[in-house]
């Protein structure tokens, strides 16, 4: 395993970086490090997840990457400090800079080659949910509390958050948690389609660990059929005739590389 890390922020202590990042057997992690705020996401938190993204991007060793937070809180949001710079004259182009760089941060995350897992334990509001919906598939706990949280500040949410809840919950439940404020727990989140499983807290590394086992084992596969996975599903989605086509050569590629002996029950050097 490598652990790095680098830069400095108030919120995670003096001595103690603001990002964790690691990369062990083909799956990258990176943990946001900044509990005392309950890991609100300042600009130089959004740079780091910025330079993970590279690396997982450069690497083709890597084949899944975790999403996670120290503390009892996966993500308040961005750092209301930062906030209150921008409502001070949210036209500014440093304004407008701010805000750019937290979102375009979890555009990346939801862009990646390989499968990405949020592992959101205790809560997650405002821009701290577009974070863990950026994640392909979200693993909470059942009592965790996923919170819309911008129109409850008396501002419109940002970041694309209604298009994300729409592509996991659709209209009903986008309007349900954007304008009219409600939230979920994890299990209700599962029930609505915004999550995939809640699990006991103790249950959420052996359900990770099992969610990126076979992603890790095989990055080159994994990022093309995440390629094609984002073809085929959007948004927006394709029909059925072009994933037949997205999908085809591909698969023809994965076939080559098997080969012909490896399909024999008596193994790959017997006819």
């Amino acid at each position: 395993m490598t652990q790095t890390s680098s830069g400095t922020d108030l919120g995670a202590g003096p001595t103690e970086p603001p990002i964790l990042t690691s990369v062990a057997d083909g799956v990258a992690r990176i943990t946001l490090n900044n509990p005392r705020r309950k890991n609100a996401i300042t600009l130089a938190m959004a740079a780091e997840i910025v330079a993970f993204c590279d690396r997982v991007e450069s690497d083709p060793a890597i084949g899944a990457v975790v999403v996670d937070a120290t503390g009892t809180y996966f993500c308040s949001g961005a750092d209301t400090r930062d906030l209150a710079s921008s409502s001070a004259d949210p036209a500014s182009p440093e304004a407008v800079q701010r805000t750019s760089a937290v979102y375009g941060s979890f555009v990346r995350i939801g862009s990646l080659p390989v499968p990405t897992v949020a592992v959101v334990v205790g809560g997650a509001v405002g821009a701290g949910l577009n974070l863990a919906m950026a994640a392909d598939i979200m693993v909470t706990t059942p009592d965790t509390v996923l919170d819309s949280g911008f129109s409850a500040r008396g501002i419109h949410p940002g970041g694309g958050h209604i298009s994300l809840l729409g592509r996991a919950m659709g209209w009903s439940g986008a309007v349900a948690l954007a304008a009219c404020g409600q939230s979920l727990t994890g299990a209700e989140a599962v029930a609505r389609g915004l999550a995939y499983t809640a699990v006991p807290a103790e249950e959420i590394q052996a359900t990770v660990d099992e969610l990126t086992r076979t992603a890790a084992a095989d990055p080159e596969l994994t990022r093309r059929i995440m390629t094609s996975a984002r073809l085929e599903l959007g948004p927006p989605a394709v029909g059925w005739q072009s994933a037949l086509e997205i999908e085809r050569g591909v698969q023809m590629w994965s076939m080559s590389r098997k080969g012909k002996a490896s399909w024999s029950s008596r193994g790959p050097n017997r006819s």
